[in-house]
């Protein structure tokens, strides 16, 4: 299950993250974010080497501003504490899995 960021919770569970870390930005009145909800559960749960979770831009304006999201859905990878992917709007499941595996790092 894909976990749930919060302004309280993010900089524990994103920036200081020791692997990559899958953000989507959403809302719940957003029509394509309830239609990528299916792919960021299944993403969630099929990845061990990379955080992957939501973070409802309602209930945390200050980080939508911060990371200057415009347009939601919005997906920022963050890796030690920095975003190093953004794409916005509807993905499919094979390209958000690309851009965490290109980032994560294999023994």
């Amino acid at each position: 299950m894909a976990t749930e960021f919060n302004s309280d919770t993010f900089d524990s569970e994103v920036l200081k993250s020791d692997q990559p870390v899958l953000v989507d930005f959403w809302a719940p009145w957003c029509g394509p974010c309830r239609q990528l909800t299916p792919v960021i559960e299944e993403l969630a749960v099929e990845n061990s080497v990379a955080k992957v979770g939501k973070l409802n831009v309602d209930d945390a304006q200050d980080l939508a501003l911060k990371y200057g999201v415009t347009g939601i859905p919005a997906l920022l990878l963050f890796k030690d504490g920095e975003v190093v992917e953004q794409l916005t709007g509807v993905q499919p499941k094979a390209k958000l899995q690309e851009i965490i595996d290109k980032h994560t790092v294999t023994a």
